[in-house]
């Protein structure tokens, strides 16, 4: 599949989030923990793993745990969460077990211990800790959310001008939910983080390990902050990169991600000034990118992977955002934007609006069902209901304030979108962290972090400050543990021999393109 092809079918199950100076915003429950959010039931005796060699990795050893659907019934239906584990290389010199999430909502901990984890972590950490990556609730291999193919594929813009397109949105919604539900059973109703973190507390147990040893990444974050909530005192160390603040509100969400974003454009154009690789350089970039996205407006880009397919401004920014932001690779970006660019001008048959969207079609992989689980998460960990049309306008609104050459965070744009028409009812509704009991937790983050702002992270340490240390890097890009020796020994250091980095620290930028 081509890159932005990717980008669009991977829009509606990847990760999302990103903010400035940000504090508790309406519809939150601003100053107390919901009453959901209790250890629970957790005296019962711990289940065991069946290992054995995984099937395409045979030095590592996959297994499944048998867990239960709704934990307030911990004797009802049954789930099996699929586990994979790298142990130790140095089995003299070994530390514990090392539980990994990648982040998503929807990315698979099994996939990243396998065949990730082996190039990511230093060879000391692998040595040191027994790499255990698991798919939570509803993903991958812990049955999966699973939705009609051909109505993934008929999605309505993410968009909508009037409030005859905000109620066909929120219709079409209503009928996914429905269907999903249908095709994923009871796991659909109780994919959020929290039925997450006890999971994860069940697999701590059920290893035999005495304390959590945790490395979390974006949205997995929200599972460490939360882990920390309800078992802080089961802890040993925990590492947190590219943090999410979970007491956001809608509008504090939204515009947040969008100057996430912008931000990260900037960052873009700067290194493009000063940089003779980028192929745009000595040109006006901003003024380039704003005429693309122009002429896109008016139908007039032709997407050079599919012969007669136009591209909208939101598919550019969309593979801007997710493909190239992310590393970052802005050399890609400033090729991809010059190619467009040189297309010979020609009129459109038909303008598309100013910032739609055109929703992907779901890949036709001959099968009635597709994977989906981004959904299924994100809307029960989060109360965002734009209730008609003028509200949502006004979040639309005020996300291209944030970000007029972004036109807002495209993929937390589709998120917010995605949960319209669904019930008022949130298993995970958004709160103030509060942890108590919980051992120095280190948190990672990147100053130019396109999908997570770095004033996420900022304020999450405000509200944990007796129990998290923040390490700032100070360069662009979504990952951080790997971008420098610095960053790698500061979670190396802290995992293993739990060396804390003095709070408030930071790392040096490396440029993208050194």
């Amino acid at each position: 599949m081509q890159p932005l092809m990717k980008a669009l079918t991977g829009a509606l199950t990847a990760g999302v989030l990103a903010v400035g100076a940000l504090v508790v915003g309406p519809g939150v429950a601003d100053a107390d923990t919901p009453s959901r959010l209790s250890a629970g039931p957790s005296a019962a005796p711990a289940a065991k793993i069946d290992w054995k060699p995984c099937p395409e990795h045979p030095t590592a050893e996959c297994g499944t745990l048998r867990l239960p659907i709704d934990w307030a019934r911990p004797a009802g239906e049954k789930f099996g969460m699929a586990v994979a584990r790298r142990k130790a290389t140095d089995p003299d010199r070994r530390v514990g077990a090392l539980l990994v999430n990648p982040g998503g909502p929807g990315d698979s901990g099994v996939n990243f211990a396998l065949t990730r984890a082996p190039a990511q972590f230093s060879e000391d950490l692998q040595a040191r800790f027994d790499i255990v990556g698991f798919d939570p609730r509803g993903v991958g291999g812990s049955q999966p959310v699973k939705c009609s193919t051909e109505l993934l594929g008929r999605a309505p813009s993410a968009y909508p001008r009037d409030q005859a397109e905000f109620d066909r949105l929120a219709a079409y919604n209503r009928e996914l939910r429905e269907d999903c539900r249908r095709h994923s059973g009871p796991i659909f109703d109780h994919a959020d983080t929290l039925g997450v973190v006890r999971d994860m507390e069940a697999l701590r147990k059920s290893l035999g390990e005495e304390k959590l040893n945790y490395f979390g990444h974006s949205y997995g974050t929200l599972i460490g902050e939360q882990y920390a909530e309800l078992y802080g005192d089961r802890i040993r160390a925990m590492a947190l990169t590219a943090n999410i603040d979970h007491s956001l509100g809608t509008r504090d969400f939204m515009v947040s991600s969008a100057v996430a974003a912008e931000d990260s454009f900037h960052e873009f154009v700067k290194w493009c000034d000063r940089s003779p690789s980028c192929a745009l350089h000595g040109r006006d970039v901003t003024a380039v990118w704003d005429g693309l996205l122009a002429r896109a407006d008016r139908g007039e880009i032709q997407d050079p992977a599919t012969p007669g397919r136009t591209l909208s401004a939101n598919d550019i920014t969309l593979f801007a955002f997710r493909y190239t932001f992310y590393g970052p690779d802005w050399d890609e970006l400033a090729d991809y934007v010059a190619g467009l660019e040189a297309q010979p001008r020609r009129s459109s048959d038909a303008g598309t609006q100013a910032g739609a969207s055109r929703a992907p079609a779901a890949e036709d992989t001959g099968r009635q069902t597709k994977a989906e689980a981004f959904y299924a998460v994100f809307c029960q960990d989060w109360r965002i209901r734009p209730k008609n049309q003028r509200e949502f306008a006004r979040l639309t609104e005020a996300e291209l304030r944030a970000a007029p050459h972004m036109r807002g965070s495209p993929r937390v744009h589709a998120a917010m979108a995605g949960c319209v028409g669904w019930p008022d009812e949130v298993n995970n509704p958004q709160h103030r962290l509060r942890i108590t009991e919980a051992p120095k937790i280190l948190m990672l983050h990147s100053r130019h972090d396109p999908a997570n702002n770095h004033a996420w992270a900022t304020n999450v340490h405000r509200q944990t400050r007796g129990t998290t240390v923040l390490l700032t890097y100070e360069g662009a890009g979504h990952s951080v543990y790997g971008r420098s020796d610095c960053t790698r020994s500061a979670v190396d250091d802290y995992l293993t021999a739990l060396k804390v980095p003095e709070d408030g620290s930071r790392c040096a930028a490396v440029d993208p393109g050194a």
